[in-house]
C-alpha cells in the first residue's frame, strides 16, 4: 500500500463531483422565497380576521355572562356584581373547557405558544382543522367566564394552524410549512395588538428556530398585511397610547436595569409557583378533564376580592400607564391576578399569558415607580416589558412590543436597559422558561441559542486525513486480497495509475472474492471501478461533503486535486466530529495572551 500526501497544489473551491452543483453564497434562498411570500398573506389576511372573529367572541360571551346581553363590544369586568354567579361562571366555563379538551381536542389546553412549537418541532408543523376550531372558541368561553388570560397566546395558536392548514392544501415541504405556520400566528398576533415589527421579532426568537430569509421574508409579508387589515377591523394608533419622557439623570439607565433585576425575579418567582402547581395537580385523584373547574373556583373566588382581576384586563393595562389607580387598588390586582392566573392557568385551562403578564409586571414597575423619577405608568411600562423579556426570554421582542404598544419611541434604551436585566437573571436562575418548560416536561428539549453551522464555516480541507493508504487497482484480484487482509483499515481508496480514486474497496469485498475463488488475473481496477464514486475538493466546505455523504450513503469520501483529479486527502464520519470537537474547545478553553512577566530575584 502506498501513502498518498498533498500535491501542495492551491486548490480551488469546485463543485461537488458526483452530486448536483451547490451555490455557495450568503443565503440558501431562492425563486421559491417568491411563492411562500405570496402564500404569506393569505396567511396574514387569516390571522387578522381570526383575531377580530377572537375578539369579538370573548367580548360576546362576556357580555352574555356577566351583563344579560348580546353584544361585540369589549366591555370591563370592574362593575359586574359581586354575587355567588361571580364563582359560579367560572366553574361552569372551565367545566365546559374540560369536555371539549377530552371529547374535543388536548391540543386546545395550555396557552398557545409552546402547543405551537411542539407542533412546529415535532408535529411537521401540521395542525389539525379541529384546533383551528376549538381554540378560539374554548378560550372565548374561558376568558369571557372571568378567566385571568389574554387573548395574543389563543390567536398565535389559532393563526398558526390556520396558517397550517393553509399550507396543508399544496406540496410543500415541513420547513415552507412551518413559515406559513408562524406566518399566520404573527399575524394572529400583529391584528391584537398593532405590534407587526415585535411579531416579527416574536416569531424569530420563539418559533422559527432559524434566521433566515426564507422565513423572515414571509412572516415579515404576513405582519404587513395584518396590519393593512387592521384599520378595517381595530382602527388605528397604538392599542395602549402612552407617552413619558422623565428626562432620567446620568444613573437612570443603571436604575432601568435595577428594576428589570427585580421583574426577573418575579417572573422567575412565578414560573416556579407555575410549574410547582402544575404538580399538584397531576397528583390529584381525578381526571384532569375536571381541573379547570377546580382552577375556575380559584377565579371566581378571586373575582370576589377583586372583579378586575377577571378576564383579559386591558383596561388595568391603560389604567396602569395612564396612572388612573390608586396603591391599595395596584396592591390588590397584583396579588389576586398573580394567585387566579396561575391556579387557572396550571389547571390546564385555555387561555394566553402575554396580557397577564404585563400586568404583574406592570403592577410592581407602578409600585416601585412611585419612588423613582417621572410618572409611575413610565416604570410600569419598563416593568411590562421586562416581565416578558425575562419570563419568555424574548428581550428584542419585549422592547419593540413595548415601544409598539405604547407609541412611546424615547424609551428605547431604558427599554432595552430593563428587558436586557430581567433576561439575564432568568437565564441563569431557571434552566427553561414558562413556554419551554411544558414542552420539556413532555419529553422534548429545546435549545433557543441560535449560531451559524460550524458545518458551513470549515474547510473539508481543515479535517481531512492527509496522509492515506490506498490500494493500486493495476493489482490482480489476489493480490489485492492479500493487500487488505494484512491492512489496518476496513476500507480503501482504489487508485489508478494517474493516482485518481476509481472506487472504494472493503475487507469484505475481500471475503467475499476469496470464497468465489476463480479469479485469475483478473484486475482490481474493472472488478470495483465506479464512475459514480462521489468525491469532493479541500476547498469544499465540509457542509457540501455532509450533504454529499448523506445523499450517496457513503462513510468515505476521496477528496481530489480540482485540476488534476489526483488524490490529496480522505473524510470520513469521524473527521466530521472534529469540527464539534473544535468547536467545544474553542468556546470552553480560556487563556490570556497578554500576561504581565514576573520579575526573577
Amino acid at each position: 500500500m502506498a501513502d498518498i500526501t498533498t500535491t501542495g497544489a492551491e486548490p480551488a473551491a469546485g463543485a461537488t463531483t458526483g452530486a448536483a452543483r451547490r451555490r455557495l453564497a450568503d443565503f440558501t434562498a431562492d425563486r421559491r422565497l417568491l411563492v411562500l411570500v405570496g402564500m404569506a398573506l393569505v396567511a396574514g389576511t387569516g390571522g387578522a380576521f381570526s383575531a377580530w372573529v377572537l375578539i369579538r367572541l370573548i367580548a360576546l360571551v362576556t357580555n352574555l355572562v356577566w351583563f344579560g346581553r348580546i353584544d361585540t363590544l369589549p366591555v370591563s369586568l370592574a362593575h359586574a356584581a359581586r354575587t355567588p354567579w361571580m364563582v359560579a361562571a367560572p366553574v361552569l366555563g372551565s367545566l365546559v373547557i374540560g369536555l371539549m379538551a377530552r371529547f374535543g381536542s388536548e391540543k386546545i389546553r395550555g396557552h398557545g405558544i409552546p402547543e405551537a412549537i411542539e407542533a412546529i418541532l415535532i408535529g411537521g408543523s401540521r395542525m389539525s382543522p379541529k384546533v383551528a376550531v376549538l381554540k378560539p372558541l374554548s378560550s372565548a368561553i374561558c376568558i369571557g367566564t372571568g378567566g385571568p388570560f389574554g387573548a395574543e397566546g389563543p390567536i398565535i395558536m389559532t393563526g398558526g394552524a390556520l396558517g397550517s392548514l393553509f399550507a396543508q392544501f399544496f406540496q410543500l415541504s415541513a420547513a415552507e410549512r412551518k413559515t406559513l405556520l408562524v406566518a399566520g400566528a404573527a399575524a394572529g398576533m400583529t391584528g391584537i395588538f398593532a405590534t407587526p415589527v415585535a411579531s416579527v421579532l416574536l416569531a424569530v426568537e420563539l418559533l422559527l428556530f432559524e434566521w433566515r430569509p426564507r422565513s423572515f421574508i414571509p412572516v415579515a409579508a404576513a405582519s404587513v398585511t395584518s396590519i393593512c387589515w387592521r384599520p378595517l377591523l381595530f382602527g388605528t394608533g397604538p392599542l395602549f397610547p402612552f407617552s413619558a419622557d422623565p428626562m432620567l439623570p446620568w444613573w437612570g439607565l443603571i436604575v432601568c436595569a435595577g428594576l428589570g433585576i427585580l421583574v426577573g425575579l418575579q417572573s422567575a418567582l412565578l414560573t416556579r409557583l407555575l410549574y410547582a402547581l402544575e404538580d399538584g395537580f397531576e397528583r390529584l385523584p381525578i381526571h384532569w378533564m375536571w381541573w379547570p373547574a377546580l382552577g375556575g373556583l380559584a377565579v371566581g373566588l378571586g373575582g370576589l376580592v377583586e372583579p378586575r382581576a377577571l378576564g383579559v384586563g386591558y383596561d388595568v393595562i391603560h389604567d396602569l400607564l395612564s396612572g388612573h389607580l390608586l396603591v391599595q387598588g395596584v396592591v390588590t390586582i397584583l396579588l389576586v391576578k398573580a394567585v387566579i392566573w396561575l391556579i387557572a392557568l396550571s389547571s390546564g385551562t385555555s387561555g394566553g399569558v402575554l396580557a397577564p403578564l404585563l400586568i404583574l409586571g406592570g403592577a410592581l414597575g407602578w409600585l416601585v415607580g412611585l419612588g423613582l423619577p417621572g410618572v409611575p405608568g413610565f416604570w410600569a411600562m419598563l416593568a411590562m416589558a421586562a416581565m416578558l423579556g425575562g419570563t419568555m426570554r424574548a428581550p428584542l421582542t419585549a422592547s419593540i412590543f413595548a415601544l409598539e404598544l405604547t407609541g412611546d419611541m424615547h424609551a428605547l434604551a431604558p427599554l432595552l436597559a430593563a428587558t436586557a436585566a430581567a433576561y439575564g437573571l432568568t437565564v441563569l436562575l431557571l434552566r427553561r422558561s414558562i413556554l419551554t418548560e411544558k414542552i420539556a416536561r413532555r419529553g422534548q428539549h429545546i435549545t433557543r441559542e441560535y449560531g451559524v453551522d460550524p458545518y458551513e464555516l470549515t474547510r473539508v480541507t481543515e479535517v481531512m486525513v492527509h496522509d492515506v493508504d490506498v490500494v493500486e487497482a493495476g493489482l490482480s484480484v489476489p493480490e489485492a486480497i492479500a493487500v487488505l487482509e494484512m491492512g489496518r483499515h476496513r476500507i480503501y481508496p482504489v487508485l489508478d495509475a494517474q493516482r485518481r480514486p476509481v472506487g472504494l474497496v472493503s475487507r469484505g469485498d475481500a471475503l467475499r472474492w476469496k470464497r468465489e475463488g476463480g479469479h485469475g488475473d483478473e484486475r482490481l481496477g474493472d472488478r470495483i471501478s465506479d464512475a459514480s464514486l462521489p468525491v469532493v475538493h479541500p476547498n469544499d466546505l465540509v457542509a457540501q461533503a455532509v450533504d454529499l455523504m448523506v445523499a450517496t450513503d457513503q462513510g468515505r469520501v476521496p477528496v481530489v486535486d480540482p485540476q488534476s483529479g489526483a488524490l490529496v486527502g480522505l473524510l470520513t464520519r469521524k473527521h466530521l466530529l472534529q469540527v464539534r470537537a473544535t468547536v467545544t474547545r474553542s468556546e470552553g478553553e480560556r487563556r490570556a495572551f497578554f500576561v504581565p512577566r514576573r520579575r526573577t530575584p
